[in-house]
């Protein structure tokens, strides 16, 4: 049985469990990370020493780095689903999964400092320099989505996942956003599939 250890709102969790939702998995998720700690114990440590989420195993495989587990459960159990079998499409969807980690640091002060912090003590000059930063990150997606279907081509893959969950919350903050049809487009797309409403639209990270 597959297990993955996360809090359900992290995007970090939602790529692994949206991955496993489109393949079909069974699977088994405990609470872990945030106000559920966990992550600080020696069980988990051992797991993971960084004490992050999340965290998967499956027999006695055991990873951790969401991005890396996304491409695993796609390699192992995907059979071409998801991520392309030839190296060109594998390395194109690669490249997007990757790209992603661009949002990480201007992502989470606007994150934060919105979601977390009370209005009051917002350090609104971070959150502004993120904001713009991650905008035009978004811009270069709504390019490339505009003679695509989806973000790595026109089959939907663990690039989409990767990005999704990021998106979903992008959209769902308070913010102001340049105008993006191309990504509206795909994040219609993404709101379509089933498991877009068990495991990512959820609740904001």
């Amino acid at each position: 049985m597959i297990e993955v250890w996360g809090r359900p709102n992290s995007s970090n969790v939602k790529k692994v469990l949206w991955t496993l939702e489109e393949l079909g998995l069974p699977y088994t998720r405990h609470d872990a990370g945030g106000a559920f700690g966990v992550v600080d114990t020696a069980a988990f440590r051992a797991m993971n020493p960084n004490g992050l989420v999340p965290v998967l195993t499956d027999g006695d495989v055991t990873l951790w780095e969401s991005n890396t587990i996304t491409r695993y459960l796609a390699a192992r159990h995907g059979e071409g689903r998801l991520m392309p079998l030839d190296p060109i499409g594998r390395a194109r969807a690669e490249q997007w999964m990757d790209w992603g980690h661009s949002f990480a640091a201007p992502f989470r002060p606007v994150v934060f400092g919105m979601l977390r912090t009370p209005p009051e003590k917002r350090d609104l000059a971070a959150i502004e320099a993120g904001r713009r930063i991650c905008a035009d990150l978004w811009r270069i997606a709504d390019a490339t989505l505009a003679d695509r279907r989806f973000v790595a081509g026109d089959d939907f893959g663990v690039a989409d996942i990767v990005l999704g969950p990021f998106a979903y919350v992008w959209f769902g903050l308070d913010i102001e956003r340049p105008a993006t049809p191309n990504l509206d487009r795909w994040l219609g797309e993404l709101r379509r599939r089933p498991a877009w409403a068990k495991v990512v639209a959820i609740g904001l990270s």
